[in-house]
Parts: C-alpha cells; sequence; structure tokens
C-alpha cells in the first residue's frame, strides 16, 4: 500500500511497494508520482508481467520472474532487459517490433528479483484467442503469419556487433552443442523431488538423428529462441504485428531456428493455425523468410526437428517443476501435452526425411 493512496495489487506477494515505489521513482521510466494502479496481465506461464499506471497517467509494464525463480532466473531476466535495450536503441532495431526498454533493477532486494520495465503495447497475444477481423478474415490472418516471418528476418539481419551484443552467446561449436545440451537439461529434470521422468515419444531417437544430420552451414546473429504465436501482440487496426515479447531465451545462434520454431509451434502445438485458414502454410512462411534473408532452406527440417526437440525438452521442465510444487499441476500437465505433440512432429519429420 502506497502512504495515503490507493491499496495497489502486489501479485499475491510479488511486489514489494515500500521499495518498488522510490526505484521507480528514481529510475528513467517516464511518467511522473508514485504508481496508483497495478494490474496483472495474464499470458505468460513462466513469467509475471504487471501493467503499472502512475499518478500522471502514464502507463508501464514490469515483467519479472515467477514466484518459485528458477537457477538463473535474475541472470535471464538481466539478458532480456539488455537485448531490448539494444533493440530499443538508436533504430537499432527497425523492423523489429518490440516493447520499448526503459529501465532495469538489478539489485533482488527491491522485489526479491531482478525485473525490468518496458512500454505497454496496444495489441492482443493470438496465440490465445483471435480477435476483431482476424477472425473470420483470412487475408487479415495470412497478413499477421507473414507478418510474423518479416519479423525475424529483420532480426536476422541485425549484426550483433554492431548493437553491442557479440558476447551474448558462444557462436563457436554452436550446433554441435544443441543436442548434448537440451539433452543434458532433460536429464536435470530427475533432481526435481516427486517427478517420474520424461515420458516423451522417441526423444533418444530425436536426438541421434539431430547428431548424425548436423547441416555444415552456420550464421550467427541474434535469434528470439522462443518465436511463437503465444510470444507475439497482433495490432487491432490492421493485420500486423505489434510487438515480439518474452525475449528470455535470446542468443546468438542461427536464425533459421526461429523459423522453424515458428513452423513448430503453429503446426500442431497452438490451435491457431487450425482456427485461422487464411495463416499461411509452411511453405509461404519458408519461401518469404528465404527472400527477406538469403539464406538457405536445403537443411530446414534439421531445423525444425531441433526446434520441436529443444522446446518439447523446455515445456517438461515446467511439467518436472510442478511434479515439485514449484509451479502449477495444470500447466505442468498442459506443457507436458504439448511437449509430446513436440516430439510426435519430430518424429515424423525424421521418418520423412532422407537418409
Amino acid at each position: 500500500m502506497t502512504s495515503g493512496g490507493p491499496r495497489l495489487d502486489d501479485g499475491d506477494g510479488l511486489l514489494d511497494w515500500g521499495r518498488l515505489q522510490p526505484w521507480i521513482a528514481a529510475c528513467p521510466a517516464p511518467g511522473k508520482g508514485p504508481v496508483t494502479d497495478c494490474v496483472p496481465l495474464a499470458g505468460g506461464t513462466q513469467n509475471h508481467l504487471f501493467l503499472l499506471t502512475r499518478a500522471d497517467g502514464s502507463a508501464i509494464v514490469l515483467r519479472r520472474p515467477p514466484r518459485h525463480p528458477r537457477p538463473k532466473s535474475d541472470e535471464t531476466m538481466l539478458r532480456e532487459a539488455r537485448v531490448l535495450a539494444a533493440l530499443s536503441g538508436a533504430g537499432s532495431g527497425a523492423g523489429v517490433p518490440h516493447p520499448t526498454f526503459f529501465a532495469v533493477c538489478d539489485d533482488p532486494s527491491v522485489i526479491g528479483t531482478c525485473f525490468h520495465l518496458g512500454a505497454a503495447v496496444d495489441g492482443f497475444n493470438p496465440g490465445s484467442a483471435l480477435e476483431g477481423r482476424y477472425v473470420d478474415d483470412p487475408d487479415w490472418q495470412r497478413s499477421l503469419g507473414l507478418s510474423m516471418v518479416d519479423a525475424i528476418a529483420a532480426l536476422a539481419s541485425i549484426r550483433p556487433d554492431e548493437v553491442g551484443l557479440a558476447d551474448l552467446g558462444r557462436p563457436d561449436g554452436w550446433i554441435e552443442r544443441q543436442v548434448p545440451r537440451w539433452r543434458a537439461l532433460l536429464d536435470s529434470f530427475q533432481g526435481f523431488e516427486g517427478y517420474d521422468g520424461p515420458d516423451l515419444p522417441g526423444v533418444d531417437r530425436v536426438g541421434t538423428w539431430l547428431e548424425a544430420h548436423r547441416p555444415d552451414d552456420f550464421t550467427c546473429r541474434v535469434i528470439h529462441g522462443d518465436f511463437h504465436l503465444a510470444n507475439v501482440l497482433a495490432r487491432h487496426d490492421r493485420p500486423e504485428l505489434a510487438a515480439v515479447v518474452d525475449w528470455e531465451l535470446t542468443t546468438l545462434g542461427d536464425p533459421r531456428l526461429d523459423l522453424a520454431w515458428l513452423l513448430a509451434t503453429s503446426g500442431g502445438v497452438g490451435s491457431f493455425a487450425a482456427a485461422a485458414p487464411g495463416f499461411p502454410s509452411p511453405d509461404e512462411l519458408i519461401d518469404r523468410y528465404a527472400d527477406l534473408t538469403g539464406l538457405s532452406v536445403d537443411d530446414l527440417d534439421w531445423w525444425w526437428t531441433l526446434a520441436c526437440y529443444k522446446l518439447g525438452i523446455i515445456l517438461e521442465g515446467t511439467n518436472a517443476r510442478a511434479a515439485a510444487g514449484l509451479a502449477p499441476v495444470e500447466t505442468g500437465r498442459d506443457l507436458h501435452e504439448r511437449a509430446v505433440l513436440l516430439f510426435e512432429q519430430a518424429g515424423r519429420l525424421v521418418d520423412g526425411s532422407p537418409e
């Protein structure tokens, strides 16, 4: 509660207003006066978002890790803030719609974790439900899908060293590290009390296939790392993206993984494509990406399979955390089912690939 002010929603203990109010007053976020209204925003399963309104009516969004932070949650939050700051600086992110970055707090004593502030975006999440003309206008659905490709193609055009992100990841040996890294993460879930182990179809077979069919070429760029319909906001006034959100998995890597991630998640894991007949086909998405970036898509089945493998393991992590009481059981169950769908999709890609 602010002194002499209205009671603010603290996200059930996720925000400490006694410490947060003075921090916001001193940071470079827009607006004047204390926060007078706070509304938790829905949509995320891993982190928390709050729409804050200051005394002069200015709106900002606070993003923080989950109630039970993962071992590197603070590091991840600071990394995300760094990327958004780079995209927001001096037009470096031109063509990549994203929430404008305002400030980051690297002092966990303020609310218990690191967090950052950004602009409120006028848009809706098409991964949850379609709105307005998107519901029954195939042209709007198609334009939105193509707009998603345009966004990651623009991101792929950014040179990491030109925006201060050359040290964001380790390009050397990146492809070779993928399967061992994510398999090690999957194995680490056995440490969660109450977790019986992954029940993911073909996880070993898919990993073996990925190792045996690694592509020869690698392009180093900034990649979003989790690009799908639930991590974008669509504009209300015209059929295109308002912003790409949730940059916590951003790193240096091959940008074709972002395209593969979109293909993997719009082809059975999410309901959007099935409910939107105008959404571009995989071939349309791939052709547009190739035209805009000039990157080869000859080995795209490998990237597509890697996207299924990596995301499936990440989602299974929440299932393991839920078994240990560190995430909602319903969320864990839902994400496990999606992980199963991803590995089934990966299996079909492996079966259909030339040897």
